[in-house]
């Protein structure tokens, strides 16, 4: 009888070289400043849901139950904005 090894395989995070930021067109998001912007975005948005989670928790409500609630309002985000518009190179208009 063999034994076979099961490994968890996770998507590699957001913003990483595996998993880059996109433009809605699919062009990767390569400005410094922007990525790390997005960075600090996403750590601030991970502190505050976790801080908001363990209070839950320690307030009695259900871990799963405050998940799907963030879940729920992250679907319900709308930015107002339209899609940047990411200039043309210089001559590529015909």
């Amino acid at each position: 009888m063999s034994a076979e090894h099961h490994t968890l395989s996770f998507p590699a995070p957001y913003g990483s070289p595996q998993n880059p930021w996109r433009s809605p067109d699919g062009s990767v998001i390569s400005c410094t400043e922007k990525l790390k912007v997005m960075q600090e975005n996403m750590d601030e948005l991970r502190q505050y849901a976790l801080d908001a989670l363990e209070d839950a928790v320690l307030m009695g409500c259900d871990e799963a139950q405050v998940k799907e609630a963030f879940q729920a309002v992250i679907a319900g985000l709308d930015s107002g904005y339209a899609p940047a518009k990411i200039p043309e190179p210089a001559g590529s208009r015909e």
